[in-house]
């Protein structure tokens, strides 16, 4: 065996020793070395794709600046921002016609935020002269207290939002929301109500309506689902305008402190005005009155929360159902001596009528004796039944926030004495809209009629029968009398036949018993009357006019000529063309047109 020997080498101790690592059996083979004309094409594919990147974006950029600077200039919208979740849309409200009632206007609110006031001293003082009701020491105390956030106004005007913009304050702001405008002004103030601000941001503010019809369809006006679809009424702007300053104009001649009218379609108890004075402007709705009157308050609405006797307005209801249960025919003769005396109670008629009138005379006349002795003959439990029937045991059940809480006042015990007292209108309380449907009731063929402010698409189904056709012909046949010989004689107008009933009742004092002075005038007829249409009521509180050489408070003076003015302005535009055929005025015509049903 030969030995070799090893070769061995010197090792430098400062030298690193690499280590060798064997070469796995299975490792791949070393990629061969890329080609530079591959390398070269491929940068020059990614810088072509960068620059078509950056020449679409420059062309996306230079094309919407383009149609920005074309379009007219406005502000951003601000989607997503705070009140962003507030529903501020709100239906528009329109009258019969499709004219505008209540709609929505872009307005500008005024806030504060102290802690970016350069001089908040400044700015109150600033405020103080642009708005006189603000209290600069008071904002003064506010703007140092430590908020961070104060309303102003919710609502200002172009020229008001200039002068604060010219205070140079950072601190005042301003924000865009919507407003309800009522572009009529007071013009049927009742019926609307007004509305107020919800939930409210900086950007935007939510609608809400705090009376009248705006509370009543609140929901429904605010319902995004309907598309902004406008709420239709039954209100005519043009009758309503014509009544309104006829009702102001009476009420001044006749030294009154209120007045109430209504006018409503016979059949479908449209209401097509409603009238209550004194009112308001709901564009600027003032607060409730606390003290005094109720009645003076111009949100008060006369014509629904007005609960008043009545006086002999109520005597046909007492004749017609007389008529209408066999007792007496027109012609009946009614025993009318007095006074008529009922326990320690007196009843007596305002003249002597003689010792007896007939049924059409006791009405033409307005005799209490004669009305009370048609009511005993009747009964109080059938009178009661047939007021129900004609909705004076009930609040009226018109779309008006105000209307449940003006039920009727009636008596808890209905002896004699108040079975006679009521059929003249005395012991029963009930408001203008009461008496104006329960006339249409009677008087528009005999069937039950419901108030509404909404205009109907079309005719409603007739209502439970109060009286035959007959009975309510009969019955506007003597309220035709009464205008043309009795104590309405002032309503007539010529080539307009009306029909309707005086009424003038003594004001109930708060501390007992009726004042001596004091009444409540109304008139409640129908026209035309031999096939009437529309149902007028006309009442003014405490009248009182100088006529014929003394001082006049009945209703005849002073609800009557008013009345006749409302007719005579408002029936052309309602398109009721004149009649002066003297024919319309005969009793035939009356039963011809309603027939011999009983």
């Amino acid at each position: 065996m030969i030995f070799r020997r090893r070769r061995t080498h010197a090792i430098d101790p400062f030298r690193p020793v690499t280590p060798t690592v064997p070469r796995p059996r299975d490792a791949a083979p070393a990629a061969p070395r890329a080609n530079p004309e591959k390398l070269r094409l491929r940068a020059e594919r990614r810088l072509k794709f960068t620059a078509a990147c950056f020449l679409v974006g420059f062309a996306a950029v230079g094309l919407k600046m383009g149609a920005i600077s074309a379009s007219e200039a406005r502000e951003p919208a601000t989607g997503g921002l705070a009140g962003a979740g507030i529903v501020s849309e709100r239906a528009d409200i329109i009258d019969r016609q499709g004219r505008v009632l209540a709609t929505n206007v872009t307005a500008t609110a005024l806030y504060a935020q102290p802690h970016l006031m350069v001089d908040s001293d400044a700015a109150a003082e600033g405020l103080a002269r642009v708005f006189p009701d603000m209290n600069p020491e008071t904002w003064k105390r506010r703007f140092k207290s430590g908020s961070k956030f104060f309303w102003l106004k919710g609502n200002i005007s172009p020229e008001q939002q200039q002068a604060i913009h010219d205070l140079g304050e950072p601190g005042l702001l301003f924000g865009q929301r919507e407003m309800r405008v009522y572009p009529n002004g007071p013009l049927a103030s009742h019926v609307l109500g007004g509305a107020r601000y919800g939930e409210q941001d900086v950007r935007a503010a939510e609608i809400k309506g705090v009376a009248g019809v705006e509370a009543v369809f609140d929901d429904y006006l605010g319902d995004p689902a309907r598309e902004g679809a406008p709420l239709r009424l039954s209100v005519d702007l043009s009758v309503q305008t014509a009544m309104e300053r006829v009702l102001l104009s009476g009420m001044k001649l006749m030294n009154a402190k209120g007045a109430a009218a209504i006018l409503m379609d016979i059949h479908t108890g449209e209401i097509v005005s409603m009238a209550s004075l004194p009112d308001f402007d709901p564009n600027d709705r003032p607060q409730v009155l606390t003290q005094g009157d109720r009645g003076d308050d111009p949100l008060f609405n006369r014509a629904v929360q007005g609960v008043y006797e009545l006086g002999s307005t109520f005597k046909i209801f007492a004749a017609a159902q007389s008529l209408e249960l066999g007792l007496t025919n027109a012609g009946t003769m009614i025993d009318t001596r007095g006074p008529l005396r009922q326990g320690r109670f007196r009843i007596r008629d305002f003249h002597n009528y003689g010792n007896q009138l007939s049924v059409t005379d006791v009405i033409v006349k307005s005799s209490n004796i004669g009305t009370a002795r048609m009511a005993l003959d009747i009964g109080g439990t059938r009178q009661q039944a047939f007021l129900r029937s004609l909705g004076f045991f009930e609040a009226t059940p018109v779309e008006l926030t105000e209307a449940p809480g003006a039920r009727p006042l009636v008596p808890a015990r209905w002896p004699d004495i108040s079975t006679m007292t009521i059929s003249y209108g005395h012991g029963l309380s009930a408001s203008p809209l009461h008496l104006a449907t329960a006339y249409a009731s009677l008087l528009n063929g005999g069937t039950r009629v419901t108030p509404t402010l909404l205009a109907r698409a079309a005719p409603p189904e007739p209502g439970p029968r109060i009286v035959s056709e007959r009975v309510s012909a009969e019955a506007r046949h003597m309220l035709r009398q009464v205008v043309t010989r009795g104590t309405a004689s002032l309503a007539e107008v010529e080539g307009y036949q009306i029909a309707g009933k005086t009424g003038t009742a003594d004001k109930p004092s708060p501390t007992g018993g009726y004042y001596r002075d004091k009444v409540i005038t109304t008139f409640a007829g129908v026209f035309p009357a031999q096939d009437p249409e529309y149902v007028l009521v006309v009442s003014l509180d405490e009248p009182s006019i100088q006529a014929a050489g003394e001082e006049r408070r009945t209703a005849g003076w002073t609800a009557v000529p008013v009345a006749s003015e409302a007719v005579r302005r408002i029936a052309p535009l309602l398109g009721l063309r004149p009649d002066f055929d003297p024919a319309a005025d005969s009793f035939g015509a009356y039963l011809t047109r309603a027939g011999a049903d009983n």
